[in-house]
């Protein structure tokens, strides 16, 4: 333990280091009150960026902590010199006589500072956090004081050293958060409560990074943001048709285009977006951010009928596409339909219409972006909506779901901290930005950590894809099971030599998938959940809490509650409150009216998934199945999802799809329908006994179905299946 000898000078050279630190990088300081309402006995936790990080928590948090200090960071020189102002101890985190040294510290009164990573951060994302820290506030009986730090490793002194631009003086913000206890049932013992604390500190980390990457502004200024934080120069977005874009020619573009459409738009109306996956497509979304209007993202493969409702659900009176895509992807029809309700307008005719001095000034903007916002009116308040979705259609008439500027950055924020994306890596994105899910994972995650995107059209091109992930080094896909089976069967065993992430969702990933991967590629696909009300992700599986056969854990920041269902013992509709929860829903008929989301129990703010899941003691989440998706056999409630598991486990290369159907004798009976022609019911009986199903859940019927009807997002389309299926019966 070295001991501070001189208080006097100390406090001037803390003085005076503070005022420059705080003029060289603006650094920001919030949430000091928690300092007051901590308790007597408190520990720091932090994020841990960079080098520098200890010295900015001493200058600008008022307290006079003990600096648990690592062993390699002890060995450092430099540090060594700094080191002398403060009272510090060597903490290895393996060795139990350090763990009680300090555990004392905290049980005189003393407050700690420890970086629980254990280490500076190496990549983008939050790194393991060592249960010795937790071990420590859970014997001294102490509250834990978490602080977020933003900026620091944009500077000289992190370990991102050729994945991000670095900088002397990054601009700094550091965010105190309410201090709290670890939570750890007071019956565990032993081995299992120290697994409990250190699984409680690791869930305040999240909760620190997500702090640390949220910041409240308008989608345009994120991305401002992030050019300025990578280079305006750093490539970002490519696409099949050719283009190549920089931060700074995606602000270009953006700001042209932007003063464009908003000439045909009133004030309050939206843009509906009618365009495939491509860097035009990001460059319209972010040209209405940057004017303060909302895009309304039309799925193309609604027909006719599907595009001409949301239309009239989203109030939509332009509507922007291009006449390469309606032409490549014969949508002549659809066109016609919209062209009743809406003004069509091609970026072809945009583009021809943008004469030099629009393009100079555009150019001229784009050195000042959020100057040139505000002068054009362009600013906005983050919680006023940016995007309006339109959830699947899979069970109903599909309805728009209202995002705001706010809700898309907080599920940003909850997702980036556990997936470590630098400019190293490179996104493909195969997913429609109609859905959420290719919104966040495949536009907005890699735009916003500077790392190049390659945006393609179609997820349906089984051999291409896979080549493009070969050709590109691709490390990071987003897809649904559907999609990435159907990949991985048509992928040579290198194709996917570069890859690190492979996060599935939207549909339930399947072993057969998973095994499929593992042993052709060696890679681990991260499953997750959400829904287009949530921005869209509530649980996801990584690097740092995974479990198999689950979707994950539930995000930082969300709460969630189980609600009853009749006839479901083990589990129940999750029903979940979050910064990334939608503002609300746009009903067919409503007139523009958003209806914020709603529960009987809990009030407003609160969304019903609609999903049964069930939540074990570490926080892993299951899905059983849609609330809407189970049938009552005999009295019994059978999820629908468990008939089309056995298929799927069965026939692994087919689509499986069961319906529930009424039935005079029983309610309600089950149907199965599948493209593979060997499906039968006597095997399924006996895979069913095997994993002791009631045979209540084995379908009275199968019916083969060589082309199921798919949605764009890779999910089954019911309402088309049940037309068909009532067809059949007609």
């Amino acid at each position: 333990m070295h001991l501070r000898t001189s208080n006097l000078a100390i406090g001037l050279l803390r003085s005076v280091a503070a005022a420059v630190l705080r003029l060289l990088c603006r650094v920001d300081v919030h949430g000091l009150q928690h300092l007051r309402a901590a308790g007597p006995r408190v520990m720091l936790v932090a994020n841990h960026p960079s080098l520098i990080d200890g010295l900015l928590l001493f200058l600008f948090v008022p307290l006079t902590p003990v600096f648990a200090v690592s062993p390699a960071t002890a060995r450092r020189r430099w540090l060594r010199l700094l080191l002398r102002f403060v009272d510090w101890h060597e903490l290895d985190t393996l060795n139990p006589g350090a763990i009680k040294s300090l555990t004392h510290v905290l049980r005189e009164g003393r407050a700690l500072m420890i970086f629980p990573e254990g280490r500076v951060a190496s990549g983008a994302a939050l790194m393991k956090v060592y249960e010795g820290a937790a071990l420590i506030a859970e014997h001294a009986e102490a509250e834990i004081l978490p602080v977020a730090i933003d900026g620091p490793q944009y500077s000289r002194w992190s370990g991102l050293r050729g994945k991000v631009r670095q900088s002397w003086w990054p601009r700094i913000t550091l965010t105190v958060l309410p201090a709290r206890r670890l939570e750890v049932p007071a019956e565990v013992r032993g081995s299992e409560r120290r697994a409990h604390a250190a699984d409680a500190l690791l869930r305040a980390m999240l909760e620190v990074s997500y702090t640390a990457g949220y910041h409240h502004e308008t989608l345009f200024a994120a991305v401002v943001r992030a050019a300025r934080n990578h280079g305006m120069r750093q490539y970002v977005l490519e696409d099949a048709t050719g283009a190549r874009l920089c931060y700074r020619d995606l602000l270009t573009r953006a700001l042209v285009l932007g003063g464009v459409l908003t000439r045909q738009l009133g004030a309050r109306e939206r843009l509906g977006v009618l365009l495939p996956s491509t860097a035009a497509t990001v460059v319209t979304l972010l040209a209405c951010a940057a004017r303060g209007r909302q895009t309304a993202m039309l799925n193309f493969t609604a027909g006719a009928r599907g595009l001409v409702t949301a239309i009239e659900t989203g109030n939509v009176r332009l509507v922007v596409t291009s006449r390469a895509f309606v032409e490549g992807a014969s949508l002549g029809a659809e066109i016609s339909a919209l062209e009743t309700l809406a003004k069509v307008v091609y970026l072809e005719d945009l583009r021809a219409a943008i004469g030099p001095l629009t393009k100079l000034g555009g150019a001229l903007a784009a050195r000042a972006p959020l100057l040139a916002q505000r002068l054009l009116g362009g600013a906005v308040d983050p919680q006023l909506p940016a995007v309006v979705l339109f959830t699947s259609g899979s069970e109903g008439i599909p309805k728009g779901v209202v995002l705001s500027h706010a809700n898309l950055l907080a599920n940003f924020a909850q997702v980036q901290s556990l997936l470590d994306l630098t400019s190293h890596d490179r996104v493909l994105n195969v997913l429609p930005v109609f859905h959420a899910f290719g919104l966040l994972g495949g536009v907005l995650l890699p735009l916003l950590k500077g790392c190049p995107s390659y945006q393609y059209p179609s997820p349906l091109h089984y051999r291409l894809v896979p080549e493009l992930c070969y050709e590109l080094n691709v490390t990071c896909l987003f897809g649904t099971n559907t999609f990435l089976r159907a990949y991985a069967q048509h992928a040579q065993d290198f194709d996917m030599h570069r890859m690190r992430y492979v996060i599935a969702g939207a549909e339930k990933l399947t072993d057969d998938t998973r095994a499929l991967w593992a042993d052709k590629f060696g890679v681990r696909i991260f499953e997750g959940y959400g829904a287009t009300e949530a921005s869209p992700v509530v649980a996801v599986n990584h690097p740092l809490a995974a479990r198999r056969g689950t979707v994950g854990r539930l995000l930082a920041m969300t709460e969630h509650y189980l609600e009853p269902v009749d006839g479901i013992a083990d589990g129940g509709e999750l029903v979940v409150r979050g910064p990334n929860v939608m503002q609300g829903y746009l009903f067919h008929g409503s007139d523009g009216a958003i209806i914020p989301p709603w529960t009987q129990r809990m009030g407003a703010g609160w969304y019903a998934t609609g999903d049964i899941v069930a939540i074990d003691g570490d926080g892993y989440v299951s899905i059983k199945g849609r609330a809407k998706r189970f049938a009552k056999v005999g009295g019994e409630m059978v999820s629908l999802a468990i008939v089309e598991e056995l298929a799927a486990q069965l026939w692994p290369q087919g689509i499986h799809a069961a319906l529930a159907v009424a039935d005079a004798r029983k309610g309600e009976q089950i149907v199965l329908f599948s493209d593979t022609e060997a499906v039968n019911r006597a095997e399924l009986v006996t895979a069913a006994r095997a994993a002791t199903h009631s045979e209540l859940a084995l379908p009275r019927h199968i019916i083969h179905q060589a082309a199921m009807p798919l949605l764009g997002s890779g999910k089954i389309n019911y309402p088309a299946l049940r037309e068909l299926y009532q067809r059949q019966q007609s």
